[in-house]
């Protein structure tokens, strides 16, 4: 497990690491998966991420490498490696030469990272409120203008008031009136569709007709101009 935060060291939500070096807040996660798939280990504050300085610098050199990601991740691995087993020698010799148990330091660096997940949750919040807080006056502010302006539009005479519901009743009115209109003009071109349909059909029917006398006619063994009139004499 990864033990190498420094006292007062300061740590960085996505966010700040996101606007430090120049990218989206999507891109640091996921040069981040890229890291951990690698075997990179980063502080947690249960699955969220929480960034030292070391962990700003690795993310510039994914950022800024012309080499595959994984490449590049590999080796940034092994130099965390190095430098978390450095960080270990150097813990061993200082146990060795003070009166603190290996009991109070394993407290200490727990207490450490305690405060650094708070702190980073903080001040994550503490942006988040700061960006609630300016929506808020935004909305405040606009609502009040809108407020004045319909303040002056309409004052607070109760004439004006009924003004604007007679006039707002007449307008319903005349939606009404023009609905019911275009309901009527609807039907009635449904209605005349189906009149031409209906005349359609009836032409249909007697040009078949029509069409049919023709073909008998003319298969009777009569001369042809007996067939062609015996199709009128019906």
């Amino acid at each position: 497990m990864r033990h190498d935060i420094q006292p007062n060291e300061r740590s960085y939500t996505t966010k700040e690491v996101a606007d430090e070096l120049g990218i989206a807040t999507p891109t640091v996660r996921k040069y981040g998966q890229v890291l951990e798939r690698n075997g990179y280990e980063f502080f947690k504050d249960g699955d969220r991420r929480i960034f030292v300085r070391s962990d700003i610098e690795s993310l510039i050199a994914i950022r800024d490498t012309d080499k595959p990601l994984d490449v590049t991740a590999t080796y940034l691995v092994n130099q965390q490696k190095l430098r978390l087993e450095g960080f270990n020698e150097t813990e061993i010799t200082i146990s060795d030469t003070t009166d603190n148990s290996p009991q109070d330091l394993n407290q200490l660096k727990e207490s450490l990272m305690f405060l650094a997940n708070e702190l980073a949750a903080t001040r994550e919040m503490n942006v988040q409120l700061t960006n609630d807080m300016s929506q808020l006056k935004t909305t405040v502010s606009q609502l009040q203008q809108d407020h004045h302006v319909i303040s002056s539009g309409i004052g607070n005479s109760a004439q004006k008031t009924a003004r604007i519901e007679k006039l707002t009743e007449q307008q319903n009115s005349h939606y009404e009136s023009l609905l019911q209109q275009e309901k009527e003009k609807s039907e009635f071109l449904q209605k005349e569709i189906q009149n031409m349909r209906d005349e359609q059909k009836k032409e249909w029917r007697l040009q078949s007709d029509f069409n049919k006398r023709l073909e008998k006619s003319m298969t009777k063994p009569k001369g042809t101009l007996d067939r062609f009139l015996s199709i009128f004499r019906k």
